[in-house]
């Protein structure tokens, strides 16, 4: 059957990706087609998910009275929402289907974008509309727990380390975009005054414009053209099951272990993407000549999207256990590394407190594909696109989980010292399990 021989309508009549003749003639036409237009949607809904990291570092500066604590937890919010919504994600592919979840859950991304574009523009905006706007960002977190299952459908198990890679690495470049853009485009009235006026930053002795508003507006064009693209282009694989009966995933000892291994290396991605100016603010920002976090917190996002994509077809070569076996002990040495820059003398271990953090994600984002390799060589298809919906749900509170550690860890001991001192422990237990389960000579399910 050729793809022009496959239904137009919303639901293809058969899937079969492992046998090599459908997959030739028609499956990796529509499997390519899905992961890409997919990928974009999936690009959009971490940018809007992490845009609140890079607005909150600049509402004190035009004029909005908030403490260092209310900040962290406009930093933190998205992630708890993100988490929680990951877990009806989870659930959502087997029941409407590919095309119907990626069109509402991408056309839903208007709601934080719009909100922010409004009450960026005043002051006076009371922080529970802040918390509000910063919780419904993590629409955007949920979106991955349903997209990523679906891709996970599409393809062959010898190909999902690669798609799925793919997938999740060029999604979490909107972690960058976001980081990147937005220091470029709150700097000019992107659309006259139509748009709104803009707001006055003041640091110290600078004083400029600017139109803070851009760094949601921007998107919001995109976020049409994306949901249009996936209604009229996606498709339904045949793949159903009730609510209840997913429920099994739930009961699977490798889904548990796998969800610990996930947060250790998506959770500590998020987590630490949306806090990261934040702490190049809190360590270094007390200098003369201090560094501006968003000239180089998109760098961290950056690095570790790169290593998720590169990581993918090199997992899927030599094996998810042993490349994950490597990022955990990669982990580990890197968070003992920031340690030594997190009380600076001055401002010229910055450099240094950088290239450390770097490193965190860097070996995150490889084990960020490593792990999604693991997975579909654990479970069968239904279930593999379970749990892999399952741990992203759990690895999404990343960015709350840090958001709140490090707050209090900074509220007690005046450093972030004791968040890391936790996540060289947890990054430990993980590596342990996974080298007992898969990684070693023997183990009970070498993947």
């Amino acid at each position: 059957m050729s793809p022009s021989m496959q239904p137009a309508g919303p639901a293809l009549e058969r899937w079969d990706p492992e046998d090599e003749t459908f997959w030739r003639n028609v499956g990796r036409a529509v499997a390519w087609r899905t992961l890409a237009i997919t990928t974009a949607n999936l690009t959009l809904a971490f940018i809007v998910w992490f845009v609140v990291s890079a607005l909150v570092v600049r509402l004190p500066n035009i004029g909005f009275q908030l403490s260092t604590g209310q900040i962290f937890w406009l930093a933190a919010l998205p992630g708890l929402a993100g988490g929680s919504l990951r877990i009806v994600h989870t659930f959502l592919i087997p029941l409407y289907g590919t095309r119907n979840v990626v069109t509402v859950s991408t056309l839903s991304l208007l709601v934080p974008a719009v909100g922010w574009v409004i009450v960026v523009q005043d002051p006076g905006t009371p922080y529970w509309v802040l918390l509000t706007l910063a919780f419904l960002a993590g629409l955007g977190g949920g979106n991955f727990s349903s997209f990523m299952p679906s891709t996970s459908l599409f393809f062959p198990k010898r190909l999902q380390g690669t798609a799925l890679a793919i997938q999740a690495g060029i999604g979490n470049f909107g972690v960058s975009v976001v980081q990147f853009v937005t220091p470029w485009i709150i700097g000019f009235a992107l659309l006259g005054s139509i748009a709104g006026a803009p707001q006055t930053f003041t640091k110290g002795e600078i004083v400029k414009d600017i139109w803070l508003q851009n760094a949601a507006l921007i998107y919001i064009p995109f976020i049409l053209v994306c949901t249009a693209l996936a209604w009229a282009f996606l498709r339904r694989v045949p793949v159903k099951a009730a609510f209840a009966e997913q429920l099994d995933i739930l009961k699977l000892k490798h889904g548990l272990i796998m969800t610990l291994l996930y947060i250790m290396t998506f959770g500590s991605f998020s987590g630490l993407s949306a806090t990261f100016p934040l702490l190049i603010k809190q360590i270094y920002g007390g200098f003369e000549g201090a560094p501006d976090p968003l000239a180089y917190a998109f760098l961290g996002p950056l690095v570790g999207s790169t290593a998720r994509v590169i990581a993918g077809p090199v997992s899927d070569r030599v094996g998810g256990a042993k490349v994950t076996q490597f990022a955990g002990i990669g982990l580990i040495v890197a968070a003992v590394a920031v340690l030594f820059f997190t009380s600076p003398a001055t401002v010229d271990e910055f450099p240094y407190f950088l290239l450390a953090m770097l490193g965190l994600f860097l070996f995150a984002g490889i084990g960020n594909a490593s792990t999604f390799k693991q997975m579909p060589m654990l479970f069968p298809p239904r279930q593999a696109a379970g749990v892999i919906g399952w741990t992203g749900a759990m690895a999404a509170y990343g960015p709350f989980a840090c958001g709140v550690m490090l707050g209090y860890s900074f509220d007690w001991v005046g450093s972030p010292d004791l968040f890391f001192y936790w996540a060289i422990f947890f990054y430990g237990a993980c590596v342990a399990l996974n080298w007992w389960y898969y990684a070693r000579a023997g183990a009970e399910k070498p993947c």
